[in-house]
């Protein structure tokens, strides 16, 4: 056992009981949309319940299931933890919302925590970062280092947190270069590698030298590697082995200190239903490397961007914008508020396409 979780160890043991109940161990669950090894969004779902177990040691019991698709499984799997005796039960994806609030419903003695959700009860918190603080650094970058002006996009779900990180993106390309054009393909799954990387080959066939993805595998970088001159980005998780290139940076999802907030709270019976929002100041989003493969100057400013968002300087949703349509959305200096970006259901201007329904 490591020494900082022999310590969380001996000091609940001396506290008494874990729960109310009686019984020593807090039991944590997660419900997991993805494969652990997906090398993206679960496996760093996944990171955080490993920084669970290294944080409290014995004094925790953990329990996962992984590839639980959205819907009737959900609220199966869910049951079954609850059951069988968690306390806590993580579910980490959007479409997991209603089936949480079902179970919770059921189950009013354990606590569960919804990631990228809206609907919260007594026992149901909702968690969620900031990615468009991190889309911003990377339509920057993208926007900066087309040579044929050409991004492509691989979208999951026509949902506000993918929304807003398409128009994150691109209006931080196009401030830096006003002939960029995004074309965007929905795969309507967060994970399907086979479709991912048919989407990426697709937009490259089009002419994009960029890929950006809002999905969780490695396999559209995998498919920008398979052609030169070709860039993309890790999303959710560093997706290191493709450095330096295609993969030029990444954003990281770094749910651990939360995971380990909250299991704290339900150990010491401090836990409420709260709602959680963090980007880059509070280190839930990180920004991975920057490689070489960007020029100097590039990164420089990228670099710059990353400073000015963690310090609270520069929000990326700052006026002068426009809805898709041409209407004004945010005047000049202007700062959307929280409400508009998490309902977001629309497209700035420049994008062309619709939002599926």
């Amino acid at each position: 056992m490591h020494f900082k979780s022999l310590l969380a160890a001996l000091a609940l043991a001396a506290a008494g009981p874990a729960l109310a109940d009686g019984h020593e161990k807090t039991t944590v669950g997660f419900v997991y949309v993805g494969p652990i090894g997906d090398g993206g969004w679960t496996y760093e779902h996944h990171q955080g319940l490993l920084a669970v177990e290294e944080e409290f040691g014995d004094a925790v019991e953990t329990t996962f299931v992984e590839s639980v698709p959205e819907g009737a499984d959900a609220e199966r799997v869910m049951t079954q933890m609850a059951l069988q005796g968690a306390d806590i039960i993580f579910t980490t994806s959007f479409g997991y919302m209603d089936p949480t609030i079902n179970v919770a419903a059921n189950f009013p003695e354990v606590v569960f925590e919804h990631a990228t959700g809206y609907k919260r009860a007594d026992n149901v918190s909702t968690y969620s970062a900031r990615f468009y603080e991190g889309r911003a650094v990377q339509g920057h970058i993208a926007g900066k280092m087309t040579q044929t002006n050409q991004v492509g996009y691989i979208a999951s779900f026509p949902i506000p947190e993918v929304i807003r990180g398409i128009n994150a993106a691109y209006l931080h390309a196009k401030r830096v270069n006003p002939e960029v054009e995004f074309n965007v393909i929905w795969v309507f799954t967060w994970f399907d590698p086979t479709k991912e990387a048919d989407a990426a080959r697709a937009l490259i066939d089009q002419g994009a030298d960029v890929i950006l993805q809002h999905t969780d595998s490695t396999a559209p970088l995998a498919a920008a590697s398979e052609v030169d001159g070709v860039i993309g980005f890790g999303q959710a998780s560093d997706m290191a082995q493709f450095k330096p290139a295609p993969r030029v940076s990444s954003i990281i999802d770094n749910w651990a200190p939360y995971y380990i907030e909250r299991v704290r709270a339900v150990m010491d019976g401090t836990w409420e239903s709260v709602d959680t929002w963090d980007g880059m100041d509070t280190g839930m989003v990180e920004i991975g490397e920057i490689t070489d493969a960007v020029p100097a100057d590039i990164k420089a400013e990228a670099m710059d961007m990353i400073a000015q968002i963690t310090a609270g300087e520069y929000h990326p949703f700052t006026g002068p914008i426009n809805r898709q349509d041409g209407s004004v959305w945010l005047a000049e200096g202007e700062v959307a508020d929280d409400g508009t970006l998490l309902g977001m259901d629309f497209y700035i201007e420049g994008l062309t396409g619709e939002i599926p329904n």
